[in-house]
């Protein structure tokens, strides 16, 4: 998808949640990259905002430009790749918060759909279930708003876009996603309703979990 009017937040510039030798927590905005694109006008992101501040800053792993939340990034190379393959292995726990359109039936569910890149609309991930990667997502009833819920959601694979497609795919697409939502949904936000609000990680170094958490209000 072409970003020829990228335009990210500058308020905060960089919001730092933790900081040590070893690892750097962030609170990403939303419209703001994880990693620089390829051209010129798209190297303002959240890892060159962190070099400016923190110059070992190396990036783990990334949120979408809509999505906000936390970001965690290591300051040396053992704790980076210590982080990497926690994420790699599935060792980390991580939760968002989505408000989606609709008042869902149940209190809590599952989503298990297989997801794989709809190439012919890169970025954009579609359902299959021949070809598709195993994809689950659990998600919680927090509040039913009038016509809209704010849903907890906990990704147990990490696909591109994953929680943005079972929302949708279950009937509940999050409000504001320009990617999957009908354009009634995406004109009542002006940004993507989903936010990394909670992570937990083991400390490189220290072999202490530490929990890290940033809400929001949408």
């Amino acid at each position: 998808m072409a970003l020829e009017n990228y335009n990210p937040p500058t308020e905060p510039y960089l919001d730092v949640v933790f900081h040590d030798d070893d690892i750097l927590v962030l609170n990403k905005q939303a419209g703001l990259l994880s990693v620089p694109g390829k051209e010129v006008h798209l190297s303002d992101c959240l890892e060159s905002r962190a070099r400016e501040e923190f110059p070992g800053a190396l990036t783990v792993h990334r949120l979408d430009m809509d999505t906000s939340g936390l970001i965690v990034m290591g300051l040396n190379k053992f704790a980076h790749r210590h982080l990497s393959l926690q994420f790699q292995n599935r060792n980390v726990d991580k939760e968002y918060i989505a408000l989606v359109s609709g008042t869902p039936g149940k209190k809590s569910g599952e989503v298990d759909l297989p997801l794989i890149c709809d190439w012919p609309n890169r970025p954009k991930q579609m359902v299959n279930h021949e070809m598709g990667k195993p994809s689950l997502t659990k998600w919680q009833v927090i509040e039913k708003l009038d016509g809209k819920s704010l849903l907890s959601l906990i990704p147990f694979t990490g696909r591109s876009h994953q929680l943005r497609v079972h929302m949708m795919e279950i009937g509940f697409p999050i409000i504001g996603d320009r990617f999957y939502a009908p354009d009634e949904i995406v004109s009542m936000s002006d940004r993507l309703c989903l936010h990394s609000r909670k992570i937990r990680i083991m400390h490189p170094v220290l072999k202490e979990k530490m929990t890290f958490e940033r809400n929001i209000c949408f």
